[in-house]
């Protein structure tokens, strides 16, 4: 997302400068017109936000264990007696949000991780089973292991969630309805040209990524 949005955006004179925080700061930040967006977010994460008409792709949330458990997600009820860690701030599908929300104060069923690295922090949480199950987006789960040969790759357990994916910008900033706009134009052009698929095939993502 950030070299598709520095390629469209450079064509109308912009730079973008990406800035890695944690997601509840990054929103936080946002709304205080401290940076003009987030990059990642579903609707339901900032529902205050101008998000593009067009997606970015789809986010495909997983829920992850120990490679040598046998749980499998099937709903909110089999959560029970599992413990969830999730990341602060985060949306992942009406339903976990709901879920998170009612247990965030218990840590024997929601553990919310904070901080600018918390993907590398749960796998390691994982592979000493100090907690049963995480839930993160499949491609970003992908790409970290990709990256990162070090982690013992996790199993996927279920899906709990398909969502479009965008880059949204601060509803209080000026000239983020015409940052949406110039997204939509700049997203249209890339895929009608094929430059999108190129980029997104960089990624290790196919074009309904």
């Amino acid at each position: 997302m950030v070299d598709i949005a520095r390629e469209i955006f450079a064509a109308s004179g912009f730079d973008v400068e990406y800035r890695n925080y944690g997601w509840a700061r990054s929103l936080s930040l946002a709304r205080e017109n401290r940076i003009d967006g987030v990059i990642g977010a579903l609707k339901g994460d900032a529902p205050d936000f101008v998000f593009p008409e067009r997606p970015m792709g789809t986010a495909r949330i997983g829920l992850y264990t120990h490679p040598e458990s046998q749980w499998q997600y099937r709903g909110l009820e089999s959560l029970n007696g599992k413990t969830l860690l999730v990341i602060n701030g985060y949306s992942y599908s009406p339903e976990l949000d709901r879920y998170i929300t009612d247990y965030t104060d218990d840590p024997e069923r929601v553990w919310v991780l904070s901080g600018a690295a918390p993907l590398g922090r749960a796998l390691r949480l994982l592979a000493q089973e100090r907690t049963d199950t995480f839930a993160e987006d499949q491609a970003v789960m992908s790409w970290f292991l990709r990256e990162h040969s070090g982690y013992p790759p996790p199993r996927l357990a279920g899906i709990a969630h398909q969502a479009p994916v965008y880059i949204a910008f601060s509803a209080g900033n000026s000239r983020s309805e015409e940052l949406a706009r110039l997204l939509d134009a700049g997203l249209a052009r890339l895929a009608e040209t094929g430059r999108l698929d190129v980029i997104k095939a960089s990624y290790g993502l196919s074009t309904s990524d």
